[in-house]
């Protein structure tokens, strides 16, 4: 396995200076080199389907995911975009060896590896498979590792549950697209589960996976009552930090061919925990809510002060306003779960799982815990303990809950009575909404404030599989469009009794490396040669100074060197091999040390400064700043050179590491 963080080659910049006899012109030039081998290429018969990119443990990783026909050895190969010359991949690509096995149905295998090492603000190109038998390539990129971002939220695509494959894959490709359109730095892909209707069924799978954007934007799923009956949740998705133990399982067997396991990860200031909430009751067999509790106290106590905000994603919404509200399964989560989400600080729930759209008010201990939050409000200030719980409606429209109506059991606990206000919401929802058309969620993360959006991305037309099929729909598309709002709150961290200070520490500037000519860069004229000893002509003068500027943060050694072409009057020509200097440092600084002298090729028979010399050079950990260089010329013309006026080209080259 090699890291993605590839040494960083040599920079080469060269300018040009022009230098003559008896006149001489001076210009620049600037080139930078590097062309690239693409791997040579071997057979492997292997088909290669259902690329995922999913998260990583933290921003500088990313998971990969697919099957395989063929149980061979394979790998991701991933490169910088600005690497690939032509679509192809360097030599020196990084490579992640793939870890797998067989599928438990279906046939086939799975694989997944995981990218590590990546580097913020850069496109990187990725490609699955192996030596003559890869992919497609496809494409992410990295934003800031630090500061704000924006995450989208799906509810329920649940591929197949309409009866009709093609028409929920369509909806759900086209809330990617719009959602994606709208927000394209939105930097993660999370999932509320359900992500097809029977979870074996790899044509359902196809169709939720189709989306173009499930490659290009790591996704985070979530386990859903449709995704446990089976192992290809677990072969389509390798997410960070799992925990497969069996207490994570409902059936307490993660060797049976069913899905389970809790994880959680890290993306900049939010600590993302996801459980099994399919596991709720230890009589099904597994740990049930009581180890779901534990799991999520033990990873906030663990990792909780490493980041900013707490969101906990499962699939079974415990304060949802439509036909699971009143589920024995859900309230006996809405009884277990609320006591522990309060005291681990955890500050917003995401859910899934009753297709609907719902925002709580601010919940403690399964109470409300601010009698005089208003229905809607837009600003909540929840103080310690208080959470707001989401759930999320179709993102494909493949299937609608309506909302159903309170009882008389109660207004705390799991209790489904009627908010004082309005006898037709739930005591613990402060927006309920249901209109059979498609939405997702926006999740602006701020360093003091977490702004939450519903968004329509459709309306009742196509695609909209439960609305093709005849189910109502309450909508009008000139006032509520694709893209207009369901409903936006913000919450606002609890502070405390004291006052908390910030202070955002940004990435110190790297500093620079770079040269130029001291002044004007006019002609240096050597004047009109003079002959010696009878049998030679010399010329001197001096170049025009470089100045070498080095600000860099990394000390990192620099050389100026330069090379002359041969001096030229129209045919007539001589060697520049008969050109010579000697450097010296004018103003010191930056570690400047002045190369070597050289002698006139006309006095040893060398190669003068007809061959690249060093005019002066700085060593690893010199100082910062600035240092002025220049040479004094030494021309000897043999006198057999005919008479004229001869100009030549002298290149200055600087390297930097």
């Amino acid at each position: 396995m090699r890291s993605i963080s590839s040494a960083r080659a040599d920079r080469s910049v060269r300018r040009r200076m022009a230098t003559g006899a008896t006149a001489a012109v001076l210009g620049l030039t600037v080139s930078l080199g590097g062309a690239l081998a693409a791997p040579v290429a071997a057979a492997d018969s292997a088909t290669l389907t259902g690329v995922v990119l999913g998260v990583g443990a933290d921003e500088t990783q990313r998971t990969v995911s697919w099957y395989s026909s063929a149980d061979t050895a394979q790998k991701i190969q991933v490169t910088p975009t600005a690497r690939l010359t032509g679509g192809a991949f360097p030599a020196d690509a990084a490579a992640f060896d793939a870890l797998g096995a067989a599928n438990t149905a279906g046939g086939g295998h799975h694989r997944n590896a995981t990218i590590t090492g990546l580097k913020e603000n850069t496109g990187y190109s990725y490609r699955v498979g192996s030596e003559g038998n890869w992919s497609p390539t496809y494409s992410f990129r990295t934003q800031d590792f630090e500061g704000d971002y924006d995450f989208l939220f799906f509810g329920d695509p649940q591929i197949g549950s309409s009866g009709n494959v093609a028409k929920d894959t369509a909806g759900w490709k086209d809330t990617l697209d719009v959602a994606y359109r709208a927000n394209p730095d939105a930097e993660l892909l999370v999932s509320a589960g359900d992500q097809v209707e029977s979870a074996g069924n790899e044509s359902q799978w196809d169709g939720f996976l189709a989306p173009d954007q499930l490659r290009q934007y790591p996704v985070a799923a979530t386990i859903g009552n449709h995704d446990v009956g089976s192992k290809a949740y677990e072969q389509h998705f390798a997410m960070p930090n799992t925990d497969r133990s069996a207490e994570y399982y409902a059936n307490g067997d993660p060797d049976s061919n069913t899905s389970g396991g809790n994880y959680w990860y890290i993306y900049k200031d939010v600590l993302f925990i996801d459980i099994n909430s399919n596991s709720y009751a230890t009589s099904q067999g597994g740990g049930g809510d009581a180890a779901h509790a534990k799991y999520i106290t033990d990873v906030v106590n663990q990792h909780g002060d490493e980041a900013k905000w707490k969101v906990l994603v499962f699939h079974h919404s415990i304060y949802s306003p439509a036909s699971h509200a009143k589920d024995k399964d859900n309230k006996a989560r809405r009884a277990d779960l609320p006591a522990t989400i309060s005291k681990t600080g955890v500050d917003m729930v995401l859910q899934g799982h009753d297709h609907s759209y719902s925002r709580s008010y601010e919940i403690k201990d399964g109470e409300r815990a601010n009698p005089a939050e208003q229905p809607g409000q837009g600003d909540i200030y929840p103080g310690p303990g208080g959470v707001l719980y989401v759930t999320a409606n179709s993102a494909s429209g493949s299937k609608y809950y309506d909302i159903t109506k309170p009882d008389d059991s109660g207004t705390s606990g799991s209790g489904n009575g009627a908010d004082p206000s309005d006898p037709d919401r739930y005591w613990y929802n402060s927006v309920q909404n249901q209109e059979h058309v498609r939405s997702y969620m926006k999740v602006q993360v701020k360093s003091d404030k977490l702004v939450v959006e519903n968004l329509r991305s459709g309306t009742c037309a196509a695609p909209n599989a439960s609305v093709e099929n005849g189910s109502w729909c309450n909508n009008t598309s000139e006032k509520q469009p694709v893209g207009s709002v369901v409903d936006k709150f913000t919450i606002h961290p609890h502070h405390g009794d004291g006052q908390q200070l910030q202070v955002d520490v940004p990435e110190p500037a790297p500093g620079e490396f770079g040269w130029t000519i001291d002044g004007y860069n006019g002609l240096v004229d050597l004047g009109t040669a003079k002959e010696v000893g009878g049998d030679h002509f010399t010329a001197t003068g001096k170049i025009n100074p470089i100045v070498v500027s080095d600000t860099r943060r990394s000390l990192s050694p620099w050389s100026v060197s330069a090379n002359v072409s041969d001096f030229k009057d129209a045919r007539k020509t001589f060697s520049g091999s008969y050109l010579g200097w000697s450097p010296y440092v004018l103003d010191p600084g930056a570690g400047a040390e002045a190369g070597s002298s050289v002698a006139s090729g006309y006095d040893d028979e060398g190669k003068g400064l007809a061959v690249s010399r060093g005019l002066g050079s700085a060593e690893q950990g010199h100082a910062r700043g600035k240092a002025k260089l220049g040479a004094g010329l030494d021309l000897k013309i043999p006198d057999t050179v005919g008479k004229g006026g001869y100009r030549a080209t002298l290149t200055i080259t600087a390297l930097s590491s």
